[in-house]
């Protein structure tokens, strides 16, 4: 059997060079993703077929029924109708879930959790597509395929390996914060209940004349956060590994309904040039002295599924999904979502999956789409094309839910951001820890680092440095046990 010879030189699908490919192509440096980047869109789309039927990412997740309850009028903020009336109530679906996990692993495993929220509303479907960490590993779509690959399983082996994520996290430097959050215990839980949600993502809100503000979404529980430490982690794995998945069904079941507040940030488009960040960067959080929380209603969860498989396994998100008095900010993690998660969906469960009543929108539905696989809807209307004049040109647009947006000029380039500051979040969410907390990151980390190729643990290291000498040292004087005691 012989083996395909591969170039040293990165090609794409079709033996084409590739310039860059860390960068989406966007206008100007800090503009939109382009459509026209069809390196992006192939790698993007390519990725998300390489699992069937499982979800390439969030594959082990859990899921229920609730209502949203608006806390007041925010219409000089966002015309969202959602958002326009205190009192106002939305039924809604959340799933839960691990992110790089199979199906079948444990909910306790270090992992980011998804917390991915449907509301089913007047104006139709609005997805909040968030995690239970406040902020990701890379700030670019692009490289959203990598950073999976370097945390799933050896191609070869199909064996998880450490030495992968950190020789992938020794050359992105902007990860450093994310390993803040995800290495402290934060990164391991038993409940669901107990977790805050973070949209992540930077967003617009826009109101009927037009005003735009940049928003961040943060779901509050109202349980209160819990997290167990790696060693609890490891014991449940093995005894209870459906236990965050029970305990949510339990939980409901019992009429112990779980609640968490809705909170915005917002900020002036005008701010962004002051900063010393960029805050469409993924990487980021915003300082909430600067930008507080504003509490915008409540979320109770009161609802279990009555079949896992077509509430829960079927359920379709992404943060594309959006109603009018919400748009994508220039965010380049968000730009790629929106492609992505789409595209997964009609691979994974098909062209139609927007009918499945798990998804399917409460709101009336009007457009010229037909046929496809799995069709559900019965239209009896001939007339699917537009304009026409068999069907009086209906369905109309409505040309009022326009409104001018952000004026983008520059070359078309692949470039990263021009504030990277890949350090500084990391060192002021270090040092906020208590001792005991910065002992028990260092330890997560160690135990995996020092086994390590040195290079790699070297580079790692110094990001921690740059970050906080001391971070540096706790690391290192951690791995440095750990290697005495597999001499």
């Amino acid at each position: 059997m012989t083996h395909t010879q591969h170039p040293t030189t990165m090609t794409d699908s079709l033996g084409r060079p590739i310039a860059d490919d860390r960068n989406t192509q966007t206008i100007g440096r800090d503009g939109p993703a382009l459509l026209q980047d069809v390196h992006f869109i192939d790698k993007l789309a390519h990725f998300d077929r390489e699992r069937v039927p499982e979800r390439v990412v969030h594959a082990k997740g859990a899921g229920a029924f609730g209502e949203f309850e608006c806390f007041g009028n925010f219409s000089r903020y966002t015309c969202a109708s959602i958002f326009s009336r205190r009192g106002k109530r939305t039924r809604a679906f959340v799933r839960f879930s691990t992110v790089i996990g199979s199906k079948g692993s444990a909910d306790t495993v270090r992992d980011p959790r998804g917390f991915a929220v449907k509301f089913y509303t007047d104006q139709g479907i609005y997805d909040i597509v968030g995690n239970d960490l406040p902020v990701f590993f890379i700030r670019d779509a692009i490289q959203f395929p990598d950073v999976i690959h370097a945390l799933k399983p050896d191609p070869v082996t199909n064996l998880r390996n450490a030495e992968r994520f950190w020789d992938f996290a020794s050359l992105t430097p902007e990860i450093t914060h994310m390993i803040t959050w995800l290495y402290s215990d934060r990164g391991t839980i038993k409940s669901f209940r107990h977790v805050d949600g973070f949209g992540v993502n930077t967003y617009v809100w826009v109101t009927r004349e037009g005003q735009r503000k940049l928003i961040k979404y943060h779901w509050k529980t109202m349980q209160g956060v819990q997290t167990i430490d790696r060693h609890e982690a490891e014991r449940l794995s093995g005894s209870d590994p459906d236990c965050a998945v029970n305990d949510l069904r339990e939980a409901i079941a019992a009429g112990r309904c779980p609640k968490y507040t809705l909170c915005v940030q917002m900020m002036d488009f005008e701010d962004a040039d002051g900063l010393p960040f960029d805050p469409l960067d993924d990487t980021k959080t915003w300082p909430e002295d600067t930008y507080p929380l504003y509490e915008i209603g409540v979320l109770t969860l009161n609802e279990n599924p009555q079949n896992f498989f077509a509430q829960v396994e079927q359920s379709a998100f992404c943060p594309g999904n959006l109603v009018p008095g919400v748009e994508l900010s220039a965010d380049k993690m968000l730009q790629g979502r929106s492609f992505s998660y789409l595209d997964t969906q009609r691979h994974r469960i098909g062209p139609n999956f927007a009918q499945l009543p798990i998804n399917a929108s409460t709101a009336p539905v009007a457009n010229n789409q037909r046929d496809g696989s799995m069709t559900i809807d019965i239209n009896p209307e001939p007339i699917n094309y537009s304009p026409n004049s068999l069907n009086g040109n209906s369905p109309r647009t409505n040309p009022d839910l326009q409104h001018p947006g952000p004026m983008f000029s520059g070359p078309v380039i692949r470039q990263a951001i021009e504030k990277t500051d890949d350090f500084t979040q990391a060192g002021e969410r270090y040092r906020a820890m208590s001792p005991a907390e910065q002992d028990a990151l260092a330890d997560n980390i160690a135990v995996e680092l020092f086994a390590v190729r040195r290079d790699i643990s070297e580079r790692v290291l110094g990001f921690f440095e740059q970050a906080d000498p001391n971070f540096k040292h706790k690391v290192q004087q951690a791995m440095e046990q750990y290697s005495k005691a597999c001499s």
